[in-house]
């Protein structure tokens, strides 16, 4: 099968990596051709810190899902997250030198680069530019300019930045595995791409993605998105919380949590107990559900006290930025037993799991559909996205290039820039994204 009849999506993260290869049916829903997945050696907290033994886990997954589904890998979409991941606000304007013409895609394109042009600390560089509400000539809350006139063009926008070296880690990972990028998303918006409807990103909701090094937050409203941020703490923390306060090692602290794990202490009794194996023949340790679920209870409450204060600094208190469809959680956290109620009860915002079943075709395996892979799917879209505009992961990679040759820098002047096929937003944030990594030597 040519690899334009199918798309994979690479999510590298903390506790693993998934190589997934989908396609999508005459339906319109995907359907998934094979899984690939390793154990993540060499990345802490979504950051790459150890290259040869990335190398190694992202192959490994590779080599499973080729295996699975009879297919060859070589151009994949990438997922991009990590604690180095800031964000912050800004606005901006140009002024077009005929207010008489309509605004064109081009106007809103030499704005965006204009903003790609703020100095940023050292070693960071802004990585996505999201544009919120426009103005035209002092009239406010214009969702889309395009078509309008005006003189003054003027927006506010979410920017989120990335430390250089971290991304293009990621990009010598990617390449020196054998691998093409076609594309790579910040991995906050494709697993709500995967698990969020256009209704609840309208009415306004919180994605909170809980993996193993970080808990991405995403938060949306009137269909845009308007919040980013990355809490350091995930499943992980949790694991060494319990092998701390338990005496035990990772691997039996990680079953603990998964088998018995709770985060509400109150459901068990004090004479709950399970018996963990000794080592080398040392006496079987005992160990309380109930204390073990304080232990959990505790960190997962920190974790989305300060997730909580991060909806609460993006405005949800404001009756105009209220987040009517409240939080949707996913990622390998969120089965935490109980974890939901808890939210409910710390937030008090209405609370659902998120699961990418929605757009999975209805033969799917059930693995497939946990929010474990609610990443990986939204990846698979974005590459489906990427072959739909472009026709194939070449020539998507290919154009991406040209269009990044051509692309100058915006004078003082503001000169008018000479008219491209129209591209949407996100595909020129991807484009700037995967500049980063084409320099990755």
């Amino acid at each position: 099968m040519e690899q334009s009849k199918y798309a994979i999506g690479l999510d590298i993260g903390t506790t693993k990596i998934v190589a997934m290869v989908g396609k999508q049916n005459e339906y319109g829903k995907i359907e998934i051709l094979g899984i690939g997945k390793s154990k993540s050696l060499g990345v802490h907290r979504g950051v790459v810190n150890n290259i040869t033994q990335t190398i190694q886990s992202i192959q490994q997954a590779v080599q499973e899902a080729e295996a699975v589904s009879g297919l060859k890998i070589e151009d994949v979409v990438v997922g991009i997250a990590g604690q180095h991941i800031r964000s912050l606000q800004h606005s901006d304007y140009i002024t077009r030198p005929n207010s008489d013409e309509v605004i064109s895609d081009d106007d809103v394109e030499q704005l965006c680069n204009q903003v790609y042009k703020l100095v940023m600390l050292p070693g960071e560089e802004i990585i996505h530019v999201l544009p919120q509400e426009y103005k035209i000539d002092g009239q406010a809350e214009i969702k889309e300019p395009i078509g309008m006139y005006g003189g003054r063009l003027e927006a506010n926008f979410h920017v989120v930045v990335g430390q250089v070296s971290s991304i293009r880690n990621i990009g010598r990972c990617v390449k020196s595995s054998g691998l093409d990028l076609a594309g790579i998303t910040l991995e906050p918006l494709a697993s709500a791409n995967a698990v969020l409807s256009q209704e609840e990103k309208e009415a306004g909701v919180a994605l909170i993605d809980i993996g193993g090094g970080t808990t991405d937050l995403a938060i949306f409203k009137d269909g845009i998105i308007r919040h980013t941020a990355v809490i350091p703490f995930g499943g992980n923390v949790i694991t060494e919380d319990i092998k701390e306060g338990c005496s035990i090692i990772e691997k039996q602290a990680e079953l603990l949590k998964i088998k018995f794990g709770s985060a509400w202490p109150g459901e068990n009794k004090d004479n709950e107990i399970v018996s963990i194996p000794g080592l080398r023949g040392r006496e079987p340790k005992e160990i309380t559900l109930k204390n073990l679920s304080k232990i959990i209870h505790a960190r997962v409450v920190e974790i989305i006290e300060q997730v909580y204060v991060e909806i609460k600094n993006y405005g949800h208190e404001d009756q105009k930025k209220k987040l009517i469809a409240g939080i949707v959680l996913t990622g390998g956290g969120s089965q935490l037993k109980h974890l939901k109620q808890l939210v409910e009860y710390i937030t008090g915002m209405d609370t659902r799991i998120g699961y990418p079943n929605e757009h999975l075709a209805g033969d799917s395996d059930s693995e497939t559909a946990s929010p474990l892979y609610a990443t990986a799917v939204g990846l698979v879209m974005n590459a489906i996205q990427k072959q739909h505009k472009y026709g194939s992961p070449a020539e998507s990679a290919q154009q991406e290039e040209e269009l990044l040759e051509d692309e100058q820098p915006i004078t003082e002047t503001q000169a008018t820039l000479p008219k491209k096929e129209r591209k949407s937003i996100f595909e020129k944030w991807s484009e700037k994204l995967k500049d980063f990594l084409d320099n990755a030597e």
